[in-house]
């Protein structure tokens, strides 16, 4: 078990499968990319296999979410997945992606045991996708969502951040689109996530201005506190039902209390919170020879030592100088 000294129990891991990403969001890093991690650093796929192994039969893990960088570019990840898979305990597998590569890769994920996908896509208009990610493939991301639902990788979630000047007027339109497609719309708070320290607290987009631009068209009613759990999204039901949307609001309503992940990141550290400003590496003990049973206990010391909060909801928050790419969302 991955307890810590509040009580949370640890049983979601976020795997990071590479730092690299074939887009180059604004809000995320700068236009010429940021230097990769080499190959050596990277933990081999026979490596994230034996750490998944560890925290779901040993460490009481039950969900494994992919994550980068951008999880499709890793050239293992179907055998990943299907390595996984066939864990007894088998854990819940989904993957986050841009979606880009998801049309040529949708049915082989499925077939070797992939769950379900989050696909970002924070805009319904081409040229204010081109803007936001400097890359003309906004339509390979809607092939790659209907390539998912097609392929059964249910429910698709599809994941949207909303900028200032950007595409702050586009919350109705992606709910009306994602209800549309029956897929499950999220919105998320911009985060410190950039490389290049660009985010600021001041004028971003709030959970509270997303819900007052949803209901200038449609119902919301709360799903209550019961049902999300220990899910990071806040729910409503939308028009009285059946589609409802999310919104994740990290900066202005933290979640942490009920927060029950853990990180695994692309070169093998543990982090213990997204924001974390500091890791506990596993990579050294995998490659120096230590059993499970060793790699087990660090894991677990390293997660006792979890803080209670994030450090958003702080005025004077520092966003991490670690490269969020190589973390995970």
């Amino acid at each position: 078990m991955l307890i810590d000294t509040y009580g949370r129990v640890a049983t979601d891991l976020r795997v990071s499968l590479t730092d690299r990403c074939n887009l180059r969001c604004a809000y995320c890093m700068p236009e010429e990319g940021l230097q990769w991690l080499s190959k050596p650093d990277l933990l081999t796929d026979d490596e994230i296999v034996r750490l998944i192994d560890v925290a779901v039969t040993s460490l009481g893990i039950e969900e494994v979410r992919f994550t980068g960088g951008e999880p499709l570019l890793r050239p293992g990840l179907v055998g990943i997945v299907e390595r996984v898979a066939a864990l007894a305990p088998r854990p819940r597998m989904s993957l986050t992606t841009n979606g880009i590569g998801l049309r040529r890769t949708a049915e082989a994920l499925k077939t070797a045991g992939l769950d379900r996908v989050n696909v970002s896509l924070d805009t319904l208009r081409p040229d204010v996708f081109k803007a936001l990610t400097r890359r003309d493939r906004h339509h390979d991301v809607l092939a790659g969502l209907a390539a998912a639902a097609e392929a059964g990788l249910l429910p698709v979630k599809v994941n949207a951040v909303l900028i200032p000047g950007m595409n702050d007027d586009e919350a109705p339109d992606l709910l009306a689109w994602a209800m549309e497609h029956a897929y499950e719309l999220r919105f998320i708070e911009q985060m410190p996530l950039d490389a290049q320290h660009g985010w600021k607290r001041e004028g971003m987009v709030t959970a509270g201005d997303i819900l007052t631009s949803l209901r200038t068209r449609f119902e919301l009613t709360a799903e209550g506190s019961e049902e999300r759990g220990s899910a990071p999204a806040e729910r409503w039901i939308v028009d009285g039902g059946p589609h409802r949307v999310g919104v994740i609001a990290s900066v202005t309503r933290p979640f942490c209390a009920a927060c029950d992940r853990t990180r695994l990141t692309a070169d093998g550290q543990i982090r213990t919170c997204l924001f974390a400003t500091e890791e506990t590496d596993l990579r050294a003990a995998l490659r120096g020879g230590a059993p499970d049973e060793e790699i087990a206990r660090i894991w677990r010391l390293a997660m006792w030592g979890k803080k209670a909060g994030s450090g958003l909801d702080d005025p004077s928050f520092l966003q991490p100088d670690r490269p969020m790419s190589a973390i995970g969302g």
